[in-house]
């Protein structure tokens, strides 16, 4: 067992609320951390794979922390219902109106500073590198995550909630969109990556495409490393690495390319 005080000691704030203890998250506030609060029904599949390398590091260390809401103990009647039929008939359930509304409302009562309340939704705007870096730079995130048919859309309207989609395809739940756009959150937050350059170089941080990576050995399976990389020739390296990009640009999304300045 470590002897070293994580950074998030001394910082954990304390205050009164009129919620059932069996309804509280476990999860103490640390006090100006940023924090990625999650509504959903299957709270147990997280931090997941949040709590790994750089970014579960990052948890432990308090640079950044999770809070879980289980729709499920905000539920009506002894079955604790979530859900009900579509209006107007369909198939499958939609999650009722009442039930989001108290889990939203108890999540946003413990938010903290400037932090968008979204739904993962595949009608929504597609996440993309500019809003992950636009969300790191606020205190947080609220996320709600649909299951079955989706939610009641009034709850939406009444609460100005943001649609967010991970990409043009349907999920069985917003879990693992959550878990994706965390991921590429946290890992903007100062102090997360080993190495502050390696989110300045990677892919869309300039809206292109990464360059090739190479590592030792210098030839595997008769394919070199190209001469240039081993050159120590720092100017031709970048110039090297830009012009890879720029190809793989062109190549593969031409859609990034053409929103390229034209030199």
């Amino acid at each position: 067992m470590s002897d070293k005080t994580p950074r998030s000691a001394g910082r954990i704030a304390v205050r009164p609320t009129l919620k059932p203890r069996e309804l509280m998250t476990e999860t103490p506030d640390i006090a100006g951390c940023w924090t990625a609060q999650i509504i959903t029904l299957f709270p147990q599949v997280f931090p997941g794979v949040l709590g790994e390398s750089l970014t579960g590091k990052a948890l432990q260390e308090g640079l950044w922390q999770l809070q879980t809401y289980d729709l499920r103990t905000y539920g009506i009647g002894k079955h604790r219902n979530v859900d009900d039929t579509p209006a107007g008939g369909g198939a499958g359930m939609v999650l009722r109106p009442d039930v989001l509304e108290k889990a939203i409302m108890d999540a946003r009562h413990r938010t903290k500073g400037v932090a968008p309340l979204v739904y993962l939704s595949p009608r929504g705007r597609r996440f993309d590198q500019a809003m992950a870096r636009n969300w790191a730079r606020m205190d947080g995130v609220t996320m709600l995550c649909g299951r079955f048919e989706g939610v009641d859309e009034r709850v939406l309207q009444h609460f100005g909630i943001e649609e967010v989609s991970l990409g043009d395809f349907v999920l069985t739940g917003g879990e693992i969109a959550a878990q994706a756009m965390i991921d590429a959150t946290v890992r903007l937050l100062p102090g997360v990556l080993g190495n502050a350059e390696s989110a300045v170089e990677e892919s869309f941080a300039t809206g292109l495409l990464e360059h090739p990576q190479f590592t030792k050995p210098a030839e595997w399976q008769g394919r070199r490393i190209p001469e240039v990389l081993l050159s120590g020739n720092h100017a031709k390296i970048a110039e090297w690495r830009r012009e890879m990009s720029e190809r793989l640009t062109q190549e593969r999304r031409p859609d990034l390319w053409q929103e390229q300045p034209k030199k």
